[in-house]
This record gives C-alpha cells, structure tokens and sequence, in this order.
C-alpha cells in the first residue's frame, strides 16, 4: 500500500523516506530557531569561550571546557537542523472528505487487546507532541498507521520488539 499525503498545493503524492516532513507553521519556526542558534546563541558561546581564555590556565578551566561542549553541542543542533530543512517537504491539510490516513488528521483507534480506543493527530517529526497526541509519521504508532483506511487493522511494531493491533475507528480533519 503506497503512503500518500497532501502536498501544501493541495496535490495528492507519495511519502518520500529520503525527506523530513513538515508543516508550513513546523517549517517557519525551524527556519526561526536555526538562524537564533547560528547568530546569538553561537555569539554567546563565543564570548563566554573569549571570557574563559581571559582567565588563563586553559587545561584546568572548566568555564572554558563547558562552554567549548556547549559550542561543539550548538554546531551539532545546527547542522541536523540545517539537514532538515534542506530536505524537507511542507505537507498541507487534507479535503474533509480523506479517507486514510495521513498528514493533518485525527485518528481514532481501537485496541482490541486493552479495550481501549485512543485518538492521535498525525504530524510530521517537528510537529510531534505526545503529551498533545500528536505523533510523527516516523514514529513506530504513525509509520503503521500511515495509508490506512476506516476498518483497517494496523500491525504496529514496537522498539522492543513487540507487537500491537490497531483498528482505525474513524477519520478526521485534525
């Protein structure tokens, strides 16, 4: 079953493994917060590295060592967000009429095993937030989920090693 999402155009196409996916909102702020790290929060850095060395000994300054892991910590966050963005892809929301699952909808699923229906927001990566039930396409639950149509039952596998039954109860705009 191919795994199609909702392009910010409005166009129907298939999930790209290679690429990060995003909402426009998710995009924006990524965008935001990389130029923070690359402009401010490395400037600070910077002057708290020039301010230890001012102090002397540097094999023994731990002010100098923590901010020297602070930097090689940002450049770290600024490079995997760089990668990111450079292969992103904006996802938009879908007709009201969707009938899978997919980018910007809540689904409602039932486990049969704890009789319990849950309902989640599918999101891109950036937009995840569990606490929100928000989860990711590359989470284990929204991967499984992903493509799935009212009825389906989802073979959800689990980090360890584990496996659970979803059935999709409902689809909706999120």
């Amino acid at each position: 079953m191919a795994k199609m999402y909702y392009t910010e155009s409005g166009a129907l196409a298939e999930i790209d493994s290679e690429k990060v996916y995003m909402s426009r909102e998710g995009y924006e702020e990524a965008k935001a917060y990389l130029k923070y790290l690359q402009t401010e929060k490395r400037d600070e850095i910077v002057a708290r590295i020039a301010e230890a060395r001012s102090h002397g000994d540097l094999s023994e300054n731990a002010e100098y060592d923590a901010a020297r892991n602070e930097q090689a910590s940002n450049e770290g966050e600024i490079f995997e967000l760089e990668y990111k963005l450079k292969n992103s892809a904006i996802y938009g929301m879908p007709p009201a009429d969707v009938d899978f699952v997919t980018f910007g909808v809540r689904v409602t699923v039932y486990d049969e095993e704890w009789d319990e229906e849950e309902e989640y927001e599918i999101t891109g990566s950036k937009d995840a937030n569990i606490e929100e039930n928000k989860i990711s396409n590359e989470s284990p639950m929204g991967m499984s989920l992903f493509g799935h149509k009212v009825g389906d039952r989802a073979i959800i596998h689990l980090p360890n090693g584990m496996e659970t039954v979803l059935i999709v109860k409902k689809i909706e705009l999120a």
